[in-house]
């Protein structure tokens, strides 16, 4: 794992290196999520959040993919249902 040492400006703002950026393509302007995992901060594109979430939802549900939407509306119908 390659690191760096930065400096975090009194506004709060962090710059992150332009071979940092580009190695996990980000582009300025682009959208990241950060995740707090225990006393680390983990940084990820937006893109590469989703394409994880997507991942693991395609093992999960399998060769079901609308599972999870089919299973929310049946159980709100049964919700409504009991009213």
């Amino acid at each position: 794992m390659k690191s760096i040492r930065a400096k975090i400006s009194p506004s709060g703002r962090l710059s992150i290196p332009a071979p940092f950026r580009r190695a996990v393509g980000l582009q300025a302007g682009g959208e990241v999520v950060i995740e707090l995992a225990g006393k680390e901060m983990r940084i990820r594109s937006l893109a590469e959040a989703v394409a994880q979430a997507q991942a693991l939802s395609r093992r999960l549900l399998g060769e079901r993919p609308k599972a999870a939407v089919d299973d929310f509306i049946a159980e709100r119908r049964r919700e409504a249902a009991k009213e």
